[in-house]
């Protein structure tokens, strides 16, 4: 982040912070207190190039904040599936509570790094790699070429790579 990015968002953040943090607090949509979500954004834009190029900065901090919302519930409902499955197992089988927080955080790495490729590109991973589906019977799923679902496929090696290395 250069000089000039960062006098940028010392502006953004004096000028906007407040309106940020009201409209964070009257949305019914959120999963966490506004101060901290108003701090992620900022955090967020941070790593933006270019900041001075932003035009208006209220929508994208409100589309970045959505973003964040979006993937903090994702988060949040992956989390409550697998607590409902570890619920429903019997008393035999139940894992202790750091147990239960290494296999949360690899589903949320895994989940995270799902989000990062495309729908079709996700569907013939999965299918790929968890259903063990031959690669004509995807690309007949999916409607695209053989070729393509092996792209797909190394995208989706590629991300796990890339996930495994940043946890490294």
């Amino acid at each position: 982040m250069g000089a000039d990015d960062h006098a940028v968002l010392d502006g953004m953040f004096r000028k906007h912070n407040g309106w940020l943090t009201r409209w964070l607090g009257v949305q019914r949509w959120t999963v966490s207190s506004a101060e901290d979500l108003a701090s992620d954004v900022f955090v967020a834009l941070m790593t933006m190039p270019n900041l001075g190029a932003i035009r208006e900065p209220r929508a994208m901090m409100t589309t970045v904040a959505r973003r964040l919302i979006c993937d903090a519930r994702r988060r949040d409902d992956l989390r409550r599936s697998y607590e409902a499955e570890l619920a429903a197992l019997p008393e035999a089988l139940e894992i202790s509570a750091e147990e239960r927080l290494v296999v949360v955080q690899a589903l949320q790495a895994i989940d995270a790094m799902l989000a990062t490729l495309s729908d079709k590109a996700r569907r013939a991973f999965l299918l790929s790699q968890v259903e063990g589906a031959a690669y004509a019977d995807i690309a007949a799923e999916l409607g695209v070429s053989v070729s393509m679902v092996r792209k797909y496929v190394a995208q989706g090696l590629r991300a796990t790579y890339l996930a495994t290395a940043q946890q490294g």
